[in-house]
């Protein structure tokens, strides 16, 4: 492995963690960034356009309480400026309910053909893999013992620490 195929699976790894950070703060123009501007999206429902997709995610995704998904291993293969990639992901998802909030973990991968244009790796197509869920009752606690020191938390787009933090805000 030289170099340049070194620098090109890092900058692939980034964009994969900009998608993520875009879907859980809830932001349209980061979460289009990840992607090419013709890029093909499939969770499964079926293939439609990047631009098609993006307002039914923030619509789906904007009503819940909060997302955070983490990826973890990642198998790529860079062929110049092309490449193929299939990143494990499990993403938690607080909802509301009618008696009380749900969290739903999602298990599944994420399979990836990314375009370099402009100097710049974005994700061209994407083939969503659901392997599991899980649906319960939520537990999270924000108050009482520890909890009481941590005040600060996440939130979606700019009133998220992060976006202060990296002069976003």
């Amino acid at each position: 492995m030289d170099t340049t195929e070194i620098a090109d699976r890092l900058a692939i790894a980034e964009t994969l963690a900009l998608y993520c950070r875009g879907i859980d703060r809830c932001d349209p123009e980061q979460l289009a960034a990840a992607f090419t501007p013709d890029a093909m999206i499939d969770y499964g429902d079926g293939a439609r356009l990047v631009a098609e997709v993006i307002p039914g995610l923030m619509a789906g995704l904007g009503a819940m309480r909060l997302t955070q998904h983490n990826i973890g291993n990642t198998v790529m293969r860079v062929d110049g400026d092309t490449a193929r990639a299939e990143t494990n992901c499990v993403a938690l998802h607080i909802i509301p309910g009618p008696e009380g909030e749900v969290e739903l973990a999602v298990g599944g991968r994420y399979l990836d053909r990314l375009a370099k244009r402009e100097g710049r790796w974005r994700i061209a197509e994407r083939l969503y893999v659901m392997d599991w869920n899980s649906t319960r009752a939520a537990t999270m606690q924000l108050e009482g013992g520890l909890f009481d020191n941590l005040l600060r938390r996440g939130a979606r787009g700019g009133d998220d620490p992060a976006s202060a933090w990296w002069g976003e805000g």
